[in-house]
């Protein structure tokens, strides 16, 4: 039998009126895919809120800042030392993170880090263990490291299962990069889209009488539609780094229902887009990642009952023919759960809900696993 290694998750799911990801002008963003102009949701917003939720599930929190050194002073204040003391000691994280430290920023690391919310309390007590050192180098023209560099660095660079899930990078600390298990792509319409524009007044409320007109004005784009989205997991690689099946399984887990569930918080007090997939499909491989995009290259005509049941039709299709034309050696199990009981031969086993949907995936990718 094929030895699980990736699993896939392919999700389609409607939009109504929305700006949930946009660009640096405000509008939708877009791509063009087929020759045909799409709304497009970047990886990175649904990446973060997939993380969020992921976090929350399994009980470990990261943080992705460039506060790390007002973050250790606050500590070190909360224990009492004296203001600039701390910030002092913020400033020497810094200092003294590897050979060549990183640059700070009017108080702040010149790059974003990425590492567990507990190696913030690590780095303060790692400043309690040298504060005779510190306070040496306090009013110092020219400070040096008063912290141990590989210490500094090795909880920098730590690691917990969130991190191992979506990786890190991290050029400035060798060592500190991490490749992720998570593969996430941008989500598009399956069909073409022009964004609305909505123009919009605001009242002041404290007008006198005789005012006439608004106390604002202003226009904003929006956009709607029925949006594929993919992602896959490397849990051969994530088990490999977690060294913990129960925890790569808790993992794999949580972000399968995260990934699904989540949603971008762009523009949504105006917009209210809070909605949930109609299809997920989900494969395990046991050769690599495969992306149904393609399904959409031909942009999906709509019928008389929209988008989103012929936009089933077209994945299960391209699906159907992409397993006669490449095989299926490398296809371990593949199920999908949806809101229509139109049988999508393509998509394998049929689960009545999304929750059965990813117990059979996690069975079927797991089961022997040790």
């Amino acid at each position: 039998m094929n030895t699980p290694r990736f699993i896939d998750i392919h999700i389609l799911q409607t939009l109504p009126y929305n700006n949930i990801n946009r660009d640096d002008l405000g509008s939708p963003k877009q791509l063009v895919y087929g020759g045909v102009d799409r709304t497009r949701v970047s990886s990175q917003a649904w990446k973060r809120v997939t993380r969020l939720s992921v976090e929350q599930q399994v009980g470990e929190q990261t943080a992705r800042t460039r506060r790390v050194p007002e973050q250790v002073a606050q500590r070190l204040e909360g224990r009492g030392w004296p203001g600039e003391l701390a910030a002092h000691a913020g400033a020497q994280v810094v200092l003294s993170a590897g050979k060549d430290g990183l640059k700070n920023e009017k108080g702040a690391t010149n790059v974003l880090l990425y590492l567990p919310l507990a190696a913030l309390d690590a780095l303060a007590d790692l400043a309690e263990q040298h504060r005779e050192a510190i306070e040496k180098q306090l009013g110092a023209k020219k400070p040096t490291p008063a912290l141990p560099v590989d210490e500094v660095a090795a909880i920098l660079k730590s690691c917990n299962g969130t991190i191992h899930l979506f990786g890190r990078m991290l050029a400035e600390l060798p060592g500190g990069e991490v490749d992720g298990a998570v593969q996430v792509a941008h989500a598009f319409t399956t069909h073409g889209t022009e964004p609305e524009v909505d123009f919009f007044t605001a009242v002041d409320d404290l007008n006198p009488a005789e005012a006439k007109g608004s106390g604002h004005m202003n226009s904003g784009e929006f956009s709607s539609g029925v949006f594929y989205r993919y992602a896959n997991i490397d849990i051969a690689g994530l088990a490999e780094r977690l060294t913990d099946p129960e925890m790569t399984r808790e993992l794999t887990s949580a972000f399968l229902t995260a990934f699904a569930a989540s949603m971008p918080t762009g523009k949504q007090h105006a917009t209210a887009a809070q909605s949930l997939p109609d299809l997920v499909h989900v494969s395990v491989r046991s050769d690599r990642p495969v992306s149904l995009a393609a399904a959409f290259e031909a942009p999906v005509r709509a019928e008389a009952d929209g988008w989103a049941a012929p936009s089933q039709s077209a994945l299960s299709s391209y699906a159907s023919r992409l397993h006669h034309f490449w095989g299926t050696d490398g296809l371990v199990w593949s199920g999908y759960a949806s809101v229509s009981d139109k049988p999508l031969d393509g998509m394998g086993t049929a689960a009545d809900s999304f929750g059965s949907l990813v117990t059979q995936a996690l069975g079927a990718a797991f089961e022997g696993r040790s």
